[in-house]
């Protein structure tokens, strides 16, 4: 279990500003794991907004105190920054990675993977109460309440992934392909599955290239 307590470059809680975060979001909070981490939860999934447009493969990006810094980020960074904050805590964390196909996408982040199945869909497991339980901490408050959906839960106990199908019967969200769970970030292989799927966003230079778009942008129109 050592493993995944560690800090690494991805789970970097370490520096000092990642530290610092974390104690600030638990002040007043019981000294309580589950308690704890529910509250990192939400502070992860509203206080980092969520934009797939800014991926980028430089491994920095990739990092927790990245997506801190950033104050946006996808799914992946996100989950990351969750992780890290476990494992200062002293609950153990590893990456989750999947395929899943998103029936709510923008149109426009649809015409932009030229598909609806997004690749390496990054969550956390966490080692709580003799179990490991999954959270995904991705899409922010802010965003849901634009596209009408109800923002994903976590309180501790049972997995926290997202839904099939929303409130009113509309298909959500399909995993379709695992990738198995990681005790740190295989930024190699997630480059080589995003490149491999959307050949189509890299530029010359190996680099993904960046639209300045974002999915709030996408549902406002501006």
């Amino acid at each position: 279990m050592e493993h995944y307590l560690k800090a690494t470059a991805f789970f970097d809680f370490d520096k000092p500003d990642v530290t610092a975060w974390i104690n600030q979001q638990l002040q007043g909070v019981a000294e309580d794991q589950v308690e704890q981490i529910k509250v990192l939860y939400l502070a992860v999934r509203d206080g980092i907004s969520y934009n797939p447009y800014v991926f980028s493969t430089d491994p920095h990006t990739f990092s927790a105190s990245y997506a801190l810094q950033a104050g946006e980020s996808y799914c992946i960074p996100k989950a990351v920054l969750l992780g890290a904050a476990a494992r200062y805590l002293g609950i153990p964390s590893r990456l989750g990675l999947a395929d899943v196909r998103n029936h709510l996408s923008s149109p426009k982040l649809i015409e932009w993977l030229r598909s609806d199945i997004f690749r390496m869909h990054g969550f956390i497991e966490l080692y709580l109460n003799g179990q490991w339980i999954k959270a995904t901490p991705a899409f922010n408050r802010h965003l849901c309440a634009m596209m009408k959906v109800e923002p994903l839960a976590f309180d501790g106990t049972q997995d926290s992934v997202f839904q099939a199908f929303t409130e009113d019967g509309k298909a959500h969200m399909e995993y379709i392909n695992d990738h198995g769970v990681f005790e740190d970030v295989p930024h190699e292989f997630i480059v080589d599955g995003v490149r491999t799927a959307y050949g189509h966003l890299f530029e010359d230079n190996g680099q993904p290239a960046q639209t300045g778009s974002s999915l709030e942008q996408d549902v406002t129109g501006h």
